[in-house]
């Protein structure tokens, strides 16, 4: 017979509803990227550290690696407006402390330019030789 240390979890700590996978669901969707980073080109990541109260409140938020260019007042901003479930514990009160990475990624930019060689007059209208339609050219650009 093995005595095998056993895992208390006499506690349950506040949890995002969903877990993880909901949360950065959440990020984002909800994330907006601030136009001084855009107008920059900026990229990377902020990390914020919080406290989550036993009713699943945030609060004592704070930056813990900046970004700089509007990103890390759009980060605190996004983990203030969190809401975790709620933590049931007979009474006693628990506060949470976690971190949050917040990545901030440039969108993608497609341009699609189609171009038909098409003669109004009906004179040098260039045609696919085996089906007899107009030939159209296709470009895009992704940056």
């Amino acid at each position: 017979m093995t005595d095998l240390p056993r895992k208390n979890h006499f506690l349950q700590l506040p949890r995002y509803e969903g877990g993880s996978r909901e949360l950065r669901k959440y990020i984002s969707e909800n994330l907006r990227y601030p136009a001084p980073a855009l107008e920059a080109r900026i990229e990377g990541f902020v990390i914020v550290a919080y406290d989550v109260l036993d009713d699943g409140t945030v609060v004592n938020m704070h930056v813990v690696k900046s970004l700089g260019y509007g990103c890390d007042e759009e980060a605190l901003r996004l983990i203030g407006m969190l809401q975790f479930e709620k933590a049931r514990n007979r009474g006693v009160r628990v506060r949470m402390t976690t971190k949050t990475r917040i990545n901030f990624v440039l969108p993608k930019l497609i341009i699609t330019y189609s171009q038909s060689q098409d003669d109004s007059t009906g004179n040098n209208k260039k045609s696919c030789p085996d089906k007899g339609e107009p030939i159209t050219y296709n470009y895009t650009i992704t940056r």
